[in-house]
């Protein structure tokens, strides 16, 4: 209890600590009543229009990453495990690069992110086929990390076959992962598709805290491992996936926020769940926040970000580990 009401504090504050913070100083109390329509008009469109769906998206994209992270390293017992190890992320991306690339993207509205949805939901088809519906974890594994690649190597063609310089820079521009201008039609169309994820997510925590016995151990306690599979696939392609299609790729999240959580939620898969979905939040709304206090004249991205501060954290549990060890 005291864990997430410390949790629930700390993104609270940066929650509001976002909608404060941007490149025009607004005091915290005209920014709220600007929220609920009062106030300067110009106000009112910047925090209802500009900070308000990069907060709520940037927390969302968090609890997703965190959330799919401890769910992929409950189901497969591997401290390394995230989110990225399925092909998710990788094959959002592609679709993302597909639409941008074709020049869809600029006829349509919101095609990216559609796209990017598609090829999501196309990648956890692909693994149920070549994992098949008995397949161990060995074999989800491999499975994903053949699909990340071939998503990998398909987004490094389109963009080397690239004719247009200026839709090659656009697509590594979105691929370094950012919530800055987006609208709340993002938030509309990607929070359905990620509240399914969490939903389906949120539905382990029984399952992982049996496996976490051994799979025997599991299944005699009526645990179903295909169902549980399933459900681990599904609602991290919808989290995942949709914050990938309105975000760009954001790594580290899943990887680090469940390690940094285990010991307080004494290493309880069920705990680590909604932990983790808390404190992934909060860490992508921090690095949010860094985004635009560290360089503000400048368009640095949120995934370079996290990028430069999860290496670091990820190295110094490698090293913490393996002292432990010794």
């Amino acid at each position: 209890m005291k864990l997430f009401a410390t949790l629930s504090g700390l993104l609270a504050l940066l929650f509001a600590a976002s909608l404060a913070v941007g490149y025009a100083p607004i005091p915290l109390g005209q920014a709220l009543r600007a929220l609920f329509g009062t106030g300067d008009p110009l106000v009112q469109m910047v925090m209802q229009e500009i900070r308000l769906p990069r907060a709520i998206l940037a927390a969302c994209l968090g609890a997703s990453l965190g959330l799919s992270g401890a769910a992929m390293q409950g189901f497969l017992r591997n401290p390394l495990a995230e989110p990225g190890l399925i092909g998710v992320s990788g094959s959002a991306a592609l679709g993302a690069v597909i639409a941008l690339q074709t020049g869809i993207a600029a006829w349509v509205t919101l095609a990216l992110p559609l796209a990017a949805l598609g090829f999501a939901a196309l990648s956890v088809l692909l693994i149920l086929l070549l994992a098949g519906p008995r397949g161990s974890s060995l074999t989800l594994i491999l499975a994903g990390i053949a699909i990340s690649a071939l998503a990998g190597a398909l987004t490094s063609l389109v963009l080397n076959l690239s004719p247009n310089p200026y839709a090659a820079s656009e697509i590594m521009f979105w691929m370094m992962g950012s919530v800055a201008d987006r609208s709340m039609a993002h938030v509309a169309l990607a929070l359905p598709v990620m509240a399914l994820g969490w939903v389906l997510l949120a539905t382990l925590g029984r399952g992982l805290d049996a496996l976490s016995l051994g799979e025997d151990a599991a299944q005699a306690m009526g645990v179903s491992m295909r169902g549980l599979r399933l459900r681990l696939l599904i609602g991290t392609a919808a989290a995942v996936g949709a914050g990938t299609a309105v975000a760009g790729a954001v790594g580290f999240v899943g990887l680090i926020v469940p390690h940094l959580l285990r010991p307080f939620a004494k290493a309880r898969p069920s705990v680590l769940l909604w932990a983790s979905a808390l404190g992934g939040a909060a860490m992508v709304l921090a690095a949010d926040i860094a985004v635009r206090l560290v360089l503000p004249d400048r368009d640095l991205k949120l995934g370079v970000v996290m990028a430069l501060v999860g290496a670091p954290l990820f190295l110094h549990l490698i090293y913490k580990t393996r002292k432990e060890i010794a």
